[in-house]
């Protein structure tokens, strides 16, 4: 069995944090996700229930996830 060593790296004190600041290109994004979903749930429920559904999962897993406005 192999063993693990660690170095710690104190962290630097004197480097300053970047002000975190909202990007309304993501906020725009999931706005219009979210008229996406509503239009496609007005037009055909029943038909467009799997496209609902697959953008319902993008917006609360990989579009949380994944996309920051910070980068």
């Amino acid at each position: 069995m192999a063993k693990m060593f660690t170095i710690t790296v104190p962290p630097d004190l004197s480097r300053k944090k970047r002000e975190r600041t909202a990007d309304p290109r993501y906020v725009d994004g999931q706005k219009m996700l979210v008229k996406a979903m509503n239009y496609l749930a007005k037009a055909d429920p029943i038909a467009n229930r799997a496209a609902v559904e697959l953008l319902s999962e993008h917006v609360r897993t990989r579009f949380r996830m994944t996309d920051s406005p910070l980068s």
